[in-house]
């Protein structure tokens, strides 16, 4: 029994320590007076939160697209001022690298760049002897891989094997030119974009430092910083303008590779065809025959028909 009232005992006096560290831990601050509020009149309303359904809470003010084109525009000007010079050259040259991708790209649709299905089947009939097939194929096409395959049949039909692949290799020189035109611009804007970005960092900071001389002893450092990081942005803006017209020059040469090739494998494939029962002059030759048996049997059917040739006769001409 005094074991038990021994244990509450110790008990009530752990919570009422418990209790005395807590207040202690957290001191009451006292009471703040009690201060009016003053008057304020009330605000007019506003006819546009007064109009808005219940539940909803109006929004602050947005800016405008008006707003939103004006700070861009003053942005790009103030960019422009601090830049200097050289950021002016560096803006030419980016409009310049967005029209020339352009135009590339408009250029290579048009030659056909990413398709060959029709030159490659042209080919096949070629190689399988349907020389009229394979020339129906690619005739009127604009494609770079059409044309010289149709090249490539007309030398080949038309003189001898010396003089076809001389003809051939001409052409094909000059459409592969006329596809890698605009390539030189872009390779050269990748060049200097960087360098006059340089240019001008240089000149910003020869002109920081002289503004940093002129105030001798009274010196701020924040002058300094302040040059230096407007004199950076030109090596930022020649580095922007570089690196996309370096992948787009990369791009455009893989293409103009590729077109290479494929014109090459056509050609080839073409020439190594033999020619033993179709040269240029059988050729010619078969063709007129053709037409003379088709001209020869519509005649003799219509002679049939009027009754002026037996049947027989008609059956053995054709």
């Amino acid at each position: 029994m005094s074991i038990r009232l021994g244990l509450a005992v110790a008990g009530v006096f752990m919570l009422a320590a418990s209790a005395f560290a807590q207040d202690v831990a957290q001191p009451q601050m006292p009471p703040l007076p009690q201060m009016q509020a003053p008057q304020v009149e009330a605000a007019p309303a506003d006819p546009v939160s007064v109009a808005l359904p219940q539940g909803v809470t109006p929004q602050p003010d947005e800016l405008t697209a008006p707003d939103v084109a004006t700070s861009a525009s003053d942005a790009a000007m103030t960019f422009l001022r601090d830049g200097g010079p050289s950021i002016w050259a560096i803006a030419a040259l980016s409009v310049l690298t967005l029209a020339l991708i352009l135009w590339k790209l408009w250029r290579f649709v048009i030659l056909g760049a990413w398709g060959r299905g029709r030159a490659y089947k042209a080919v096949a009939a070629f190689e399988q002897g349907d020389i009229a097939s394979a020339q129906q194929i690619v005739r009127d096409r604009s494609g770079l891989r059409s044309r010289m395959v149709a090249v490539a049949i007309d030398a080949r039909l038309s003189r001898d094997d010396a003089a076809a692949r001389e003809e051939t290799a001409r052409v094909a020189k000059q459409r592969l030119v006329e596809a890698a035109s605009g390539l030189r611009a872009l390779e050269l804007i990748a060049t200097i974009a960087p360098l006059l970005g340089l240019l001008g960092t240089v000149m910003g900071m020869i002109a920081a430092f002289q503004a940093l001389q002129e105030s001798g002893s009274r010196a701020d450092p924040s002058m300094l910083a302040g040059g230096i990081w407007e004199a950076l942005l030109t090596t930022a803006a020649g580095m922007a303008v570089a690196i996309p017209a370096s992948a787009a020059l990369t791009w455009f040469e893989a293409i103009v590779d590729r077109l290479r090739c494929d014109s090459e494998d056509m050609c080839a494939r073409i020439f190594v065809v033999p020619l033993t029962e179709i040269t240029p002059t059988t050729a010619q030759t078969k063709l007129q025959a053709d037409r003379s048996r088709k001209t020869t049997v519509a005649a003799s059917k219509a002679a049939v028909a009027q009754g002026m040739v037996p049947a027989d006769l008609a059956l053995a001409a054709e």
